[in-house]
């Protein structure tokens, strides 16, 4: 198997490194021609300042933490559906499925919980519980991730990644756009409308409208989804200096036999289970309907001293329905007898309003310019669940044999109210980028937030929370106009319902991040590398007091202890090698342990490889891009409670595996182009998500679109 992955890895790098040869073939034909001036264009990187990580309007070279930027061509490149693919393709990060809905992402070691619209923190319920990670792409321009703890911007949450999605707005002063349709695996139909154009006839009032609805089967068994996305943007200079955006956006989502869960590991006697691929513990009634709104304004002034001042509202609504049937125990091996069925119906929302209020200008001290930013976050959240209870709970039969047709239960007439949470959270921060000279800038600030939940959660009444103030220390020096070093420390925390022995809760999580590095842009910005070594760690983790256990009177307490550590280093090259050749490389490598030496979040990988490129043709074959790249992962494993008769430890385990892509697009002229994906070029049969089951990847699967543009 070993050897088969090696042999799988080598042709995918042959296929990734493919456009070399190419450009090399190219060079050696045209020898014979005058040399000319090229300029570089970037597709697969970003030249303009971002706030995502300081709020200061700073460009990458200038950010002194790892910063990675998904573009929109490379989202088209790579055919990028929703966010967890994108996670996917994003050096340092992973995805990983808890079943058909809900996805878990991670960044060196630890979950990734830290999400923006336009910079503007927004909460996500428990791994996308109402969809959120399953989120289509389509109307974002692009997506930045900022690794490491983000507390600056973000508040609280864990020291990880912040994922920062930039909407699309109306920019073109005349009509633009394009529409987008396709076909591919398991019966996947869909198309995208995308459309820009003038309200007013000197432009300064224009609209932006995306439309997308897919339809499509899927590699398990039964399923089926239904997905439709909304959106508009509204975009007006109001004056020379100031600019106004309202928009919303609308996501449902409506499958078909959704699972809960994932397939149990073992059987009766032990032994690993090896179900098809197709394998499915959902019923013909499950579903998971969810519904996503969002609804947003932003004021933007421009001074005439060059300050500027946002103003960013911010209000979410998610909501989901449930109908599920969650499978779990062990069958017998010949017989298929023995799963146990849990039946769960459930309606829930989760409302969020965020006002964001940004101050960012510069100012003289001492003959030099610096940079200045102040702001302020305030944030409501309020989330509910109802719960119907199964009035008879249906069987399994012999799992060999299941098809889904197993009648859905009666359901109680009376809800249970089974979540009722009300999360608030209120932020005041500043920075400055102080020019020490005229290459030597130090960055300093910090961020006090308080941050209250209460309310019920699934019978536990919670009432706790904190406040803190977080620290950011960044320092770069400029070696040349293109190579920037680094070194910052950065903090985040995360308040923690747990008491002391004294029935005092416990400070929180504290989160802190060092890391250094070396930041270069080549050929005016079309190429950048970076490098970086960091630690993380997690401090203030609860710990069981159990000495002062007292069972009768439910007292529990906890103390405050060293958590975990990450060490690791992450590389990135990505851009436009010349006029023809785009190059996105990526390998991060982490150890992450907790206080005791003990893996934490071993489900994700500790080694990630990232590869794709795509070369444009010319001459004869001027119109063809051909890419191809690959994903390698080494390999996560999970480790079970108990083995069903033994009662010892059993480890569910992921060998490292490569999945392979190829494209290809062909511009048939100005307005029409057709685009070929494939993915998981080799077929492998691969763990997409273990925890105490597992869940398959998808097996080898195409896309085959056309754009028209106008």
């Amino acid at each position: 198997m070993r050897s088969m992955n090696k042999l799988k890895l080598a042709l995918a790098v042959q296929l990734a490194c493919l456009p070399a040869a190419v450009v090399a073939a190219e060079t050696a034909a045209q020898d014979d021609k005058a040399v000319e001036t090229i300029t570089v264009r970037g597709q697969y990187t970003v030249n303009e300042t971002i706030d995502t990580a300081t709020g200061l309007g700073l460009t990458l070279l200038e950010t002194p933490q790892s910063v990675s930027v998904m573009t929109a061509q490379r989202i088209q490149d790579l055919d990028i559906s929703s966010i967890a693919d994108a996670v996917m393709q994003t050096p340092g990060l992973t995805s990983k499925s808890f079943d058909s809905t809900r996805n878990t992402f991670s960044a060196r070691g630890f979950d990734i919980d830290k999400f923006q619209l336009d910079g503007v923190p927004v909460a996500w319920s428990l791994a996308g519980d109402s969809g959120e990670t399953i989120t289509d792409v389509a109307i974002y321009e692009r997506i930045e991730v900022v690794r490491g703890a983000t507390g600056l911007l973000t508040g609280v949450g864990e020291p990880s990644a912040s994922v920062n999605l930039v909407r699309k707005h109306a920019n073109a002063r005349e009509l633009t756009g394009y529409i987008n349709g396709g076909i591919g695996s398991w019966n996947k139909r869909y198309m995208t409308a995308d459309a820009t154009t003038p309200l007013t006839a000197d432009g300064n009032v224009r609209a932006r409208f995306v439309a997308k609805k897919e339809l499509s089967e899927s590699f398990r068994n039964l399923a089926e989804e239904d997905k439709t996305v909304l959106y508009g943007v509204l975009d007006a200079d109001l004056s020379d200096g100031m600019t106004l955006s309202l928009g919303s956006s609308y996501q449902d989502n409506n499958p078909t036999a959704s699972t809960w869960g994932a397939l149990p590991p073992l059987f009766t006697d032990d032994m690993p289970t090896d179900w098809d691929r197709g394998t499915t513990t959902a019923a013909d009634w499950t579903r998971w309907e969810s519904t996503s709104k969002n609804h947003f304004a932003s004021l933007t002034q421009q001074f005439n001293n060059g300050w500027q001042l946002k103003v960013n509202l911010n209000h979410n609504d998610n909501s989901a329905q449930t109908r599920l049937l969650y499978i779990y125990g062990a069958a017998d091996k010949d017989s298929g007898e023995g799963l146990f069925a849990w039946p769960y119906n459930s309606d829930g929302f989760s409302k969020q309003t965020s006002v964001d209020v940004q101050l960012q200008g510069s100012y003289r001290l001492l003959g030099r310019e610096h940079e200045f930013v102040v702001g302020a976050l305030n944030s409501k959240q309020q989330s509910e669940v109802q719960t119907y209870a199964a009035l008879v709970w249906p069987g399994t039969g012999n799992f060999y044999q299941w098809d889904g047709s197993v009648a859905e239960p009666a359901w109680d007439s009376t809800a249970v109210q089974a979540v009722d949470l009300d999360t608030d959270q209120t932020g005041f921060y500043a920075a400055t980028r102080f020019a020490i000279t005229e290459q030597l800038k130090l960055i300093a600030g910090g961020r006090y937030t308080e941050w209250q939940r209460s309310g019920l959660n699934y019978g536990a009444e919670l009432n706790f929370g904190d406040d803190k103030f977080v620290p950011y220390v960044g320092l770069t020096y400029q070696v040349a106009d293109n190579h920037m070093l680094y070194a910052s420390h950065t903090e985040i925390f995360t308040p923690q319902d747990a008491y002391d022995r004294n029935r005092q809760f416990l400070d929180a999580i504290v989160g802190t991040n060092q890391e250094i590095g070396v930041k270069s842009s080549y050929l005016d910005g079309a190429l950048q590398t970076a490098f970086a070594v960091f630690r993380i760690e997690q401090d203030n983790l609860a710990q069981a007091d159990s000495d002062y256990n007292d069972p009768a009177n439910n007292f529990f307490p906890s103390f405050a202890a060293k958590g975990a550590e990450s060490k690791g280093f992450e590389l990135e090259v990505i851009g436009r090698i010349n006029q023809q050749w785009n190059l996105s490389a990526g390998y991060s490598q982490f150890n992450a342990e907790d206080r005791n030496g003990v893996d934490i979040n071993a489900n994700h990988p500790r080694k990630k490889l990232n590869l794709f490129s795509t070369y444009e043709f010319t001459k004869l074959l001027a119109g063809l891009t051909l890419g191809g790249g690959f994903s390698w992962e080494s390999e996560s494993y999970s480790d079970m409670l108990t083995l069903p008769t033994a009662g010892t430890p059993y480890r569910i385990k992921q060998d490292s595996y490569v999945l392979a892509n190829l494209m290809a697009r062909y511009e048939v002229n100005k307005q029409l182009s057709l685009q070929l994906n494939v993915h998981n070029l080799f077929d492998e049969t691969y763990y997409n998500g273990l925890t105490q089951q597992y869940n398959y990847g998808a097996p080898r699967n195409f896309s085959l679109g056309a754009t028209w543009s106008f």
